[in-house]
């Protein structure tokens, strides 16, 4: 049993975010989340892919990110339960129960839903024997270390922007990056496609289009091979020691799906300025929240976490009028 003024259900870098704006409020939160660490999508696929769009930052990779975000809520002692999955949510505003599928029982004046996508897993090629490269790490759907890829011969998969990104960011590493895709056109930023056309002309990355993943070659989980084929059916077979697969994510929000909040296209519908769902005393910050205008953008979570919180303070403080101060003024109410 635990009592919280609000509990936080996803510690990626939103979660981790709205329990720092918590804390600058005086207010006390608990940390869920059903994977072993904290950081979401963040620390578990892109730990060591650089995000470009976070103030004062010009580049700062998915761990590093996360590790800020851990220094700064450190003042708060914010605890934290890991690989547990919130099974069930009663009560109402002022005084919540939720119920995790390891027997926890979180009592909370407010919830906020800072769940991402959900509950997430990478949508794998349909190749025969691919368990057997995976259980090795000849085929992979994230890079954790792009260390552990020098001088290898790498091919890559798919046509947004983590695979284009990940050519980008393993040129200079492995020793030979072939990017297979089913047409001449990627789907990535501007700028990126501009940097991977110039890295195509360098001979950084050698495009293999259009053509789709077709066999895996190898034993014992060691990958030696992968062919590609044309819809037409003329196949090729590049000399590999990995194969990165990005076809996106499957997700799924679980059981929160069934806790009756407004919904459209598997997102949680809040009113903007307050990011409250339908259900009054739970809001949903983050990629999981949906409103007009909405921008899934990590920036735009951290504006959502702090509405959140300024909207909580009433319900978990009545008696005490909210006085707004900058940090600059008031500093880290812990510290103090």
């Amino acid at each position: 049993m635990m009592q919280t003024d609000v509990a936080i259900v996803g510690a990626g870098p939103v979660g981790l975010f709205a329990a720092f704006e918590c804390g600058m409020l005086k207010l006390t939160s608990v940390l869920i989340d059903s994977l072993p660490e904290t950081g979401g999508q963040c620390a578990a696929l892109y730990p060591e892919k650089p995000i470009y769009d976070i103030p004062a930052h010009p580049s700062i990779d998915g761990a590093d990110l996360v590790a800020a975000l851990e220094r700064q809520i450190a003042p708060f002692a914010v605890p934290r339960l890991l690989e547990r999955r919130v099974e069930r949510l009663e009560g109402t505003r002022g005084a919540f129960s939720l119920y995790t599928d390891r027997g926890d029982v979180v009592q909370a004046r407010a919830v906020v839903i800072a769940a991402g996508a959900g509950a997430f897993g990478p949508n794998r090629p349909p190749l025969a024997g691919i368990e057997a490269f995976e259980q090795t790490g000849a085929v992979q759907y994230f890079v954790r270390r792009r260390e552990a890829l020098r001088g290898a011969s790498v091919v890559i998969a798919g046509g947004g922007d983590s695979a284009v990104d990940w050519a980008l960011a393993l040129a200079g590493i492995a020793e030979r990056i072939y990017l297979v895709h089913r047409r001449e056109k990627f789907r990535a930023a501007p700028e990126s496609l501009a940097r991977l056309a110039t890295a195509r002309e360098r001979g950084s990355v050698e495009f293999v289009v259009p053509y789709q993943l077709r066999g895996l070659h190898g034993e014992a989980g060691v990958l030696e091979a992968v062919e590609v084929a044309t819809l037409e059916g003329e196949s090729r077979r590049l000399k590999a020691d990995t194969l990165l697969a990005f076809f996106g994510l499957s997700t799924d929000l679980g059981p929160i799906a069934h806790w009756g909040l407004h919904s459209a296209m598997h997102h949680i519908q809040v009113t903007p300025s307050t990011c409250e769902t339908s259900c009054a005393g739970v809001f949903a910050i983050g990629d999981v929240a949906t409103y007009p205008g909405k921008l899934k953008l990590i920036l735009q979570g951290f504006s959502e976490a702090a509405m959140a919180a300024h909207a909580i303070h009433p319900i978990a403080r009545p008696e005490t009028a909210l006085h707004f101060e900058y940090s600059t003024s008031k500093g880290v109410p812990a510290l103090q």
